[in-house]
């Protein structure tokens, strides 16, 4: 997969990102981990609240690298992307991050 077929498939628009988008980006991660960490909620709730999280992070990947990801399957683009952008190496991460996506879209 290359970004510019999700360019062309409309799953991607050309972003130009700011240093404000990515802190504000980043304290939503950091607000969700340490709501996920709330042993008071439910763990199906904590678990949803650490993959927006993680969500949050791999959008900053995406955008960092000058791409928003659009339309209905946003998430998955987002997610499709990272071994795209950080390599190979992140593969795994971005298959367990689907996996987490796909139970959370069925529950």
């Amino acid at each position: 997969m290359h970004l510019q077929n999700l360019l062309d498939e409309g799953k991607l628009r050309r972003h130009r990102t700011s240093a404000k988008e990515i802190a504000e980006l980043l304290q939503v991660a950091d607000r969700d981990l340490a709501d996920a960490a709330f042993a008071r909620i439910s763990p199906d709730t904590r678990y949803v609240t650490a993959y927006s999280a993680a969500l949050a992070l791999a959008a900053i990947v995406l955008h960092a690298h000058g791409y928003r990801a659009v339309g209905f399957a946003h998430r998955s683009t987002t997610i499709q992307t990272l071994p795209v952008i950080l390599g190979p190496e992140a593969q795994t991460r971005a298959d367990y991050l689907d996996n987490c996506r796909t139970r959370e879209e069925h529950r």
